[in-house]
């Protein structure tokens, strides 16, 4: 069964949504400091993605414009609207890597901690 990339962005943010349900509360695999510095990494590494994802969203409306075939509600200008376009996801680019990097520099910061398991149960001293 085929997608289109509107459908698979949605259930991408589906997941998201997901997991901020799913680590409301701690518990089973949701305790540790490992499991912060997990979650950290993943969330690094979906976030370093997505300034390419952003880039290629333009991708339609750059070859519709080019076939002079683009349309603005209300009767505005197209090439108005298209380099509007482009400068917003110019700026959500950027704003992508700096997040990028925050979260590369998050998961270096969670990656000497750990946990005391003295006393724990199921842990042997």
């Amino acid at each position: 069964m085929s997608t289109t990339p509107g459908h698979t962005m949605s259930k991408a943010g589906d997941l998201v949504r997901a997991f901020n349900h799913d680590t409301i509360n701690t518990g089973d695999g949701w305790q540790y400091p490992p499991h912060a510095y997990d979650a950290i990494g993943s969330l690094a590494y979906l976030v370093r993605m997505l300034p390419q994802a952003i880039e290629q969203s333009m991708r339609p409306v750059q070859r519709t414009h080019g076939e002079g075939r683009v349309t603005v509600d209300g009767g505005g200008t197209p090439g108005h609207a298209v380099e509007h376009l482009r400068t917003a996801l110019a700026n959500a680019e950027a704003a992508a890597k700096l997040l990028g990097a925050a979260l590369d520099h998050a998961h270096a910061a969670a990656s000497p901690l750990g946990l005391n398991t003295r006393g724990l149960p199921g842990f042997d001293d």
